[in-house]
């Protein structure tokens, strides 16, 4: 049984086509349906999402170029397009790379925790569809199991490696309690947003916004219960605000020197985060020589987002050590595998001997043999039909001097090596 895996991912191709092989949750379960019923498929897996499509099979006979053959017929594709911009990994190196996506080494940003969950869910539906079976159900908790250690034992996720989320971790290096922090976030675009979503998920409840455009920034606000302010507002309520994070695209600075200045009077010198994300500068420079105000543009917040992306490098080394070890763990378990049914039929071959034997020892002692006869009969039959096999074995390695196979059969069997 080969293990097969076929994909597209943002390294790989565009936008436009990654869009037209993404599955939703309906053509999900129907293209699980459908994989399932090619004769050679065992066991299927598809993880969709906006940066990745691949396609993971158990299958007897199953190439990857008939895998993209699928996947190009399912989505009305050109197969020779999809297979140029496409990958595939069979067996041990597909163990690896599923390892690698859910560990965040092949995301396109290093370390990121969504794809675990994203792949836990994919596993879920194909488990709830039925395309799942001992050998996908082993190899998938193996690999959420390594995708934890690897968060766990490695600083792959300890840094922040985005703008956004490096200024709120920033800000909370700077406030202990984010929760308890007054926060006005001027701007309405999509690094605003960003930064109101992990905001929101440190637990801040003290939001304003602050936009030229009441309409946009109204939606914002009531997305996570904050109040709206238009931008002639902010001299009013700076004294009231602990952290500001601003990213607009003015043209000239929006928070001046002399109004921070005001703001930290009103507020008996308590200090304040100035968080500056825009180019050009939404905040005054020379607000840096206030004491008490502390300012950080984007060219401060992107040192630290290249010194942590640096870490999560050197953390992504130890993580590929760590996967090398659980995928060397995984050929181990799918070897024994292999060896299952050899040992069920040498046990059941043993049994039938053994029981033949003894219905024959039983025959004999109701026929009135001495019973001594009997059971020096049975177990020289018994002897002679276990060591048969090992004895014509060793013979052979003897005679062709194949001392391998004898070092191994004198250790299988106990035997003293002279």
């Amino acid at each position: 049984m080969s293990l097969v895996v076929f994909g597209i991912n943002h390294n790989t191709a565009p936008v436009s086509l990654r869009e037209k092989v993404a599955f939703s949750p309906d053509s999900l379960v129907d293209a699980l349906r459908t994989l399932q019923d090619h004769p050679d498929v065992s066991e299927s897996v598809i993880l969709s999402t906006c940066n990745r499509t691949e396609v993971y099979v158990t299958a007897a006979e199953m190439s990857p170029e008939m895998l993209c053959g699928w996947l190009a017929e399912f989505h009305s594709l050109d197969q020779d397009s999809l297979w140029r911009h496409g990958y595939a990994h069979v067996d041990l190196d597909m163990v690896k790379h599923l390892m690698r996506v859910a560990s965040g080494l092949d995301s396109l940003v290093l370390g990121e925790p969504q794809i675990l969950g994203q792949l836990k869910q994919s596993f879920t539906s194909a488990r709830n569809v039925g395309t799942v079976d001992s050998m996908f159900e082993q190899l998938f908790q193996k690999t959420f199991a390594t995708a934890k250690r690897v968060r766990t034992e490695t600083e792959i996720g300890a840094n922040a490696v985005s703008v956004a989320f490096t200024a709120v971790q920033l800000a909370q290096h700077i406030f202990s309690s984010l929760s308890d922090s007054h926060i006005l976030l001027v701007g309405a675009g999509e690094t605003i947003e960003l930064v109101a979503t992990h905001l929101h998920e440190h637990g801040v409840k003290n939001i304003t916004v602050a936009n030229r455009t009441v309409a946009n920034g109204k939606i914002l606000a009531e997305r996570f219960s904050g109040q709206l302010i238009t931008l002639g507002q902010i001299p009013a309520t700076l004294s009231k605000i602990d952290i500001v994070i601003s990213s607009t695209a003015s043209q000239l600075p929006i928070i001046g020197k002399g109004l921070v200045e005001r703001a930290l009077r009103e507020r008996r010198r308590k200090p304040m985060l100035l968080i500056d994300l825009a180019v050009p500068r939404d905040i005054e420079e020379e607000v840096a020589e206030l004491d008490d105000a502390y300012l950080y543009s984007v060219d401060d917040l992107q040192q630290i987002v290249e010194q942590n992306i640096a870490s999560r490098k050197e953390a992504a080394t130890e993580a590929e050590k760590l996967i090398a070890e659980q995928v060397e763990q995984f050929t181990l378990w799918n070897n024994a595998q292999g060896s299952v049914d050899m040992l069920r039929n040498y046990r059941q071959q043993s049994e039938l001997q053994k029981v033949k034997l003894l219905e024959k020892a039983l025959a004999q002692l109701i026929d009135g043999r001495e019973p001594e006869q009997v059971v020096t009969e049975l177990a020289n039959k018994l002897t002679n039909s276990l060591i048969h096999g090992p004895t014509a074995a060793l013979k052979k390695a003897a005679e062709t001097q194949d001392k391998d196979t004898l070092a191994l059969l004198q250790n299988a069997l106990g035997l003293k090596h002279e």
